[in-house]
């Protein structure tokens, strides 16, 4: 008789790898007519931003830009000051060669050194290295078997469950509005914003994201060297195209702030003026829909020999999502006791998983820098590094892997000096998911041989002796009998699985 073997299509997790590249920043700034010319560099940032992100065989290529910040000190007066520049980059990472229906890849890194000089009052110099880390991790759709019968087949089903990528998106969008100053600014220092993702409704193919973008603006009012800070929230509400989406999934939507562009506008006859403010921001969207598939673990026939041919494969879930709040606080001593400080800022180095006292552990290095003016009139930058380290609400269990795709993002950010020390205060927030990948052993092919020898007629009663832990599955395989018929001849309650305990079983047949 020929055994009937059933398939279906799983989304199991497939490659899961890191490479890691350099973005090398070479390039010369040119101070424009209406900002002050340089009499001092206090500080360079490097900031990369990636627009497009595309995988072959092998490669995964980057473009986006890097964005070089500079602040200096002004001359005759002029405080703190700051131009920037946008340096276009395309980078190709060699990875191994892997098949993928679904695939994502999370980019961090962190700046490996930058040098910066002033060759001329109105020329900048900066030279340095950017450090990438992409992480890959991709789903392939595999075939398993879901059943098995005819041929006196006997199997051991096991129900998986996980999540289908259903959609990763990530979209460069505008966001225009207005940023009013209680008078017209001589020089705005810089303007960083964080955002909030306030409703998400997901269709069929597409989604909605409304929400509020809060700007926060340092700026300088004419003939005043002090820094006086603005606040605005601009609304946003984008519609977004997701093949494969749907109102089952469960999302994650996270808006970055990768830009601001300042447009002078009017000026009211109560002296405030009115800039036009358009954000440029990065949208990214997941989703992933839940499913659950019953597979066979393990099989044998009653009547036939039987080979099995094992198939492995891991399932990917959906461990917990984030949205956490974290206040960080660190001091550290003054080179200039008596130090006074303007502003301050916070980048974060590449997110990892970790393990700590059983638990699993978000970590990532977090340094604020702190502009401040010494007791010599000086513009000077300290910097203070700070430990993230976020417990995740779910637990992880030990044979399970897992990594996030979360991104941080500074809330709040205070720095004071007194008593000849820096005192900081940073609140960060976690926005994303941890997902856990499990191993399962399954069946991948059963072959049925030559039948099995008769029973022998001499032997009337087959006893065995099982032990503590034997699971029922292995002791009728053993002697090619049905895990029902066992439980019947031996008076066990329906669905037992495994022994607790030592006991005589009677193996049925005979």
């Amino acid at each position: 008789m020929e055994l009937k073997v059933f398939r279906d299509v799983l989304p199991a997790a497939g490659a899961d790898c890191t490479a890691k590249a350099e973005l090398p920043l070479e390039t010369e700034l040119l101070i424009s007519d209406y900002l002050p010319p340089v009499q001092r560099i206090v500080k360079c940032f490097a900031k990369p931003v990636v627009l497009q992100k595309q995988l072959a065989p092998g490669r995964l290529t980057l473009e986006g830009y890097l964005r070089c910040t500079v602040y200096y000190q002004g001359e005759e007066g002029a405080g703190l000051c700051q131009t920037e520049q946008k340096l276009p980059f395309t980078k190709a990472l060699e990875l191994p060669s892997f098949a993928a229906t679904a695939w994502t890849a999370c980019v961090e890194g962190q700046t490996e050194y930058l040098n910066c000089r002033a060759v001329n009052p109105r020329r900048i110099e900066v030279r340095g290295a950017y450090g990438l880390v992409v992480s890959v991790h991709a789903q392939l759709s595999t075939e398993v078997i879901t059943a098995l019968s005819e041929g006196g087949i006997e199997q051991k089903p096991v129900t998986l469950a996980g999540v289908r990528r259903a959609a990763t998106l990530e979209k460069l969008v505008t966001i225009e509005g207005a940023l009013t100053f209680p008078k017209p600014p001589a020089a705005i220092l810089d303007i960083t914003g964080t955002a909030e993702v306030r409703e998400l409704k997901r269709m069929q193919g597409k989604a909605v994201a409304k929400g509020v973008l809060h700007v926060l603006c340092g700026w300088r009012a004419e003939g005043d060297a002090a820094l006086r800070s603005q606040t605005a929230d601009l609304p946003f509400n984008q519609i977004l195209d997701a093949d494969g989406l749907s109102e089952d999934c469960r999302c994650l939507c996270v808006l970055e702030p990768v830009g601001f562009a300042a447009a002078e506008g009017e000026t009211t006859e109560d002296g405030a003026a009115s800039t036009t403010l358009t954000a440029t921001a990065m949208l990214r969207l997941s989703g992933w829909r839940p499913y659950q598939l019953q597979c066979v673990a393990d099989a044998f026939s009653t009547r036939f020999e039987t080979t099995l041919t094992p198939q492995t494969l891991a399932t990917e879930s959906l461990l917990c999502a984030l949205d956490e709040t974290t206040v960080l606080r660190g001091s550290g001593p003054l080179p200039d006791a008596g130090a006074h400080i303007l502003a301050c800022f916070a980048s974060f180095g590449p997110v990892s998983l970790t393990r700590q006292e059983g638990r699993a552990v978000l970590t990532a290095r977090a340094v604020v820098s702190a502009f401040a003016e010494n007791t010599l009139g000086e513009m000077e930058c300290y910097e203070k590094a700070l430990d993230y380290a976020l417990p995740l609400p779910a637990d992880l269990p030990p044979d399970t892997d897992a990594y996030p795709e979360c991104w941080l993002s500074v809330q709040d950010l205070q720095c004071a000096s007194a008593g000849g020390a820096l005192d900081v205060s940073l609140t960060v927030r976690a926005e994303g998911a941890v997902l856990a990948r499990q191993t399962a052993s399954l069946v991948g092919a059963v072959e049925l041989g030559d039948p099995l020898a008769p029973a022998d007629p001499e032997v009337s009663l087959r006893i065995c002796y099982a032990q503590p832990g034997e699971e029922l599955f292995a002791i009728a395989r053993r002697y090619h009998v049905s895990p029902g018929q066992m439980l019947a001849a031996n008076d066990l309650p329906d669905g037992t699985a495994r022994l607790d305990e030592a006991r005589r079983l009677l193996v049925p047949g005979v």
